[in-house]
C-alpha cells in the first residue's frame, strides 16, 4: 500500500522532501495538471516528486483494476524538469507491476502513436502543454486512441488521494529507441505535395521544434522554420498558437518570407494554429469548416464532430450541405471530442482550441498538430490557383466573439451552471424571445448553447481547467445581433454574485 499523499505540505520543510505532495485540484476532468514550483518560490508547489511517484502507483493500480495489459508507453516534453517527473512516474508505475516503455522526448501525439507502434494498452505523457514554465501534468489513457475522461480521472483521484494503490511484483523498464523516426515515417507515408508549398513552421522553441520542420519537408513543403530550436526557457514567447505573441510572430514571418501559410504548434504538438498568406489569423473552428468542405468533397456523407464553442457554420454552410456532410456538436475538451469521434466513427473532430482528431483513413483518431498541418497543406495542394486567404474569404460571413471567461470559483461554477441551464431551458419552453426572436435550439450537452431563428447563438459553460465560466457568441446576420446576444448573456450572469469579472468583453 502506498503512502497517502498530503495536500498541505509547506515549502522549505523536511516534509516536502520526505512525504508525497499532491494537490487534489490537479485532477481535472480529462487530464492532470499541477504547479511544480521550487520550495523557495512564492507560489507554493502543488506537487513534489514523491507525489508524482504516488500518481504512477495509482495509475498502475487503475490499469490492473480495469483489466488491461500491464504495458504503458511514457514520454516527456521539453521542460527542464519533465524528465525527472517522468522518471518518478515510472518508479511508481513499476512498483505497481507495470512494464514501462520509455520513448524519450516526445510530442503527445507521438506518445499516442507509441501505443499502436509498441502494442501498449496504456500511455502517460508528461507535459505542461501550452502552459508556462513551472506547470506540469500528465495526459493518460488505457484504451487507444482514447484518453481519460471524468470516470477514469475520478477513480484515479480516489486511488491516489486515499492511498489505495497496490504494490505488485513484475514491473519493468526499458528505453525504446527509434520511436521518433517511426512516428515521422508514419505521418508522411504515401504523402507527397504536387508542388513545394512555402510554409512557416512556428514552434515557440517548444518540443514541436524537433519534429515539425523535418516532417513537413518530407512531404515536399518549402519550410521556413521559426523558433524551432529547443529552449525550455521560451525566450521569444510561450508556444501557444492561440496567444497573440505567437500569432504575431507567425504573421510577420509569413509576410516577410512570402509564405502561403503559417502553421504554429503548441508545447506538446497536439494543436495547430493558422495564419493565412495575408497575415490574417484564421480561428481554428473556421479552419475546420475549410477542411470539412475539402474533405466532404472527397468522402461521401462525411460525419464530423465539433465542440459547442465552435461556429454554427458546420450546420448552415451551403457547401457542407451540398456535400451531404453531417455535424454533431459535443462537449468541449480533447478527451470528449476524441471519444465522440470514436463513438460515431466520424471522419474528423474539430475543436475551437485547435485540437483536430483525424480518424481512419486520415489518422488514428487522436489529436495531432502535424496531421492537421499536413491536411491543411493537402487542402491547398488540391485547390490550385487559390490562396489560403481565398479559401477563408469563400466562407459565409459571421460575426463572432473570442472565448471570454468570467471568474467563478471551481467549488461554485458547476452549481451556477446548473441553474443557468435550467433557466435557459425553461425560457425556451415558455416561448421567451431574445432579440425579438424565438429560441429554436437548446443544446445542453456542455453548459447551454441557445440558438435563435436567424442562427445567432450564445454559449455559457463551466471551464474544465480553470475557475471560470466560458462565454462565446456568434451571429451569421450582423455584428449588432452578436453583441445583442452577448448583452443577453451578461444580463443572465449578473443575477449570480458568484460570477466575477470577465477577462475580456465585446
Amino acid at each position: 500500500m502506498t503512502r497517502t499523499p498530503r495536500s498541505d505540505i509547506s515549502a522549505n520543510t523536511l516534509e516536502f522532501e520526505t512525504l508525497p505532495l499532491v494537490k487534489p485540484t490537479g485532477f481535472r476532468e480529462y487530464d492532470a495538471r499541477w504547479w511544480f514550483g521550487l520550495p523557495s518560490e512564492e507560489k507554493p508547489s502543488e506537487l513534489n516528486l514523491y507525489g508524482v511517484q504516488a500518481l504512477g502507483e495509482g495509475l498502475g493500480t487503475l490499469m490492473h483494476e480495469r483489466g488491461v495489459e500491464p504495458n504503458i508507453a511514457v514520454g516527456h516534453d521539453f521542460r527542464h524538469y519533465s524528465l525527472g517527473i517522468k522518471m518518478a512516474l515510472t518508479a511508481g508505475l513499476m512498483s505497481a507491476g507495470i512494464n514501462v516503455h520509455d520513448i524519450g522526448l516526445a510530442l503527445s501525439p507521438m506518445a499516442y502513436f507509441a501505443q499502436f507502434h509498441l502494442d501498449c494498452a496504456g500511455v502517460a505523457m508528461v507535459t505542461a502543454s501550452h502552459n508556462s514554465n513551472g506547470w506540469t501534468g500528465v495526459k493518460m489513457g488505457i484504451q487507444a486512441p482514447l484518453t481519460f475522461g471524468p470516470d477514469e480521472m475520478g477513480r484515479l483521484k480516489e486511488i491516489v488521494l486515499n492511498g489505495e494503490s497496490v504494490a505488485r511484483a513484475g514491473g519493468s523498464y526499458r528505453y525504446v529507441d527509434g520511436v521518433r523516426e517511426a512516428y515521422i515515417a508514419d505521418l508522411t507515408k504515401d504523402i507527397k505535395l504536387s508542388r513545394p508549398i512555402r510554409v512557416v513552421a512556428a514552434c515557440g522553441n517548444g518540443t514541436a521544434g524537433a519534429f515539425a520542420e523535418e516532417t513537413l519537408k518530407r512531404i515536399g513543403a518549402d519550410v521556413v522554420p521559426v523558433e524551432c530550436d529547443l529552449d525550455w526557457s521560451f525566450p521569444n514567447y510561450n508556444p501557444n498558437p492561440e496567444a497573440l505573441e505567437m500569432l504575431h510572430a507567425m504573421r510577420d514571418a509569413c509576410l516577410e518570407n512570402k509564405a502561403e501559410v503559417a502553421l504554429g504548434f503548441d508545447g506538446d504538438g497536439d494543436r495547430c494554429g493558422v495564419v493565412d498568406n495575408t497575415g490574417e489569423e484564421i480561428f481554428a473552428d473556421k479552419v475546420g469548416v475549410m477542411l470539412a468542405r475539402d474533405l466532404s468533397a472527397i468522402h461521401e456523407n462525411a460525419q464530423f464532430v465539433v465542440d459547442v464553442k465552435s461556429t454554427g457554420l458546420y450546420h448552415t454552410d451551403p457547401v457542407l450541405k451540398a456535400n451531404g456532410a453531417k455535424t454533431d456538436y459535443y462537449k468541449t475538451g480533447h478527451s470528449y471530442i476524441k471519444r465522440r469521434v470514436h463513438e460515431l466513427d466520424a471522419l474528423v473532430g474539430f475543436e475551437k482550441s485547435g485540437h483536430y482528431f483525424f480518424n481512419a483513413p486520415l489518422g488514428r483518431g487522436y489529436d495531432d498538430g502535424l496531421v492537421s498541418a499536413i491536411a491543411i497543406l493537402q487542402m491547398l495542394d488540391r485547390n490550385p490557383g487559390k490562396t489560403m486567404a481565398d479559401l477563408r474569404e469563400a466562407l459565409p460571413k459571421t460575426w463572432g466573439s473570442p472565448t471570454m471567461s468570467p471568474y467563478c470559483a471551481d467549488e461554485e461554477k458547476y452549481g451556477v451552471m446548473d441553474s443557468l441551464v435550467a433557466n435557459a431551458t425553461a425560457d425556451a419552453e415558455a416561448g421567451v424571445k431574445i432579440l425579438g426572436q424565438s429560441i429554436v435550439d437548446v443544446n445542453t450537452v456542455n453548459g447551454v448553447r441557445l440558438t435563435l431563428e436567424d442562427g445567432t447563438w450564445g454559449l455559457m459553460r463551466a471551464s474544465s481547467n480553470t475557475p471560470n465560466l466560458v462565454v462565446v457568441v456568434e451571429s451569421p446576420t450582423s455584428e449588432e445581433n452578436m453583441i445583442g446576444m452577448f448583452r443577453e448573456i451578461e444580463r443572465r450572469l449578473a443575477k449570480y454574485p458568484e460570477i466575477g469579472e470577465f477577462d475580456q468583453k465585446i
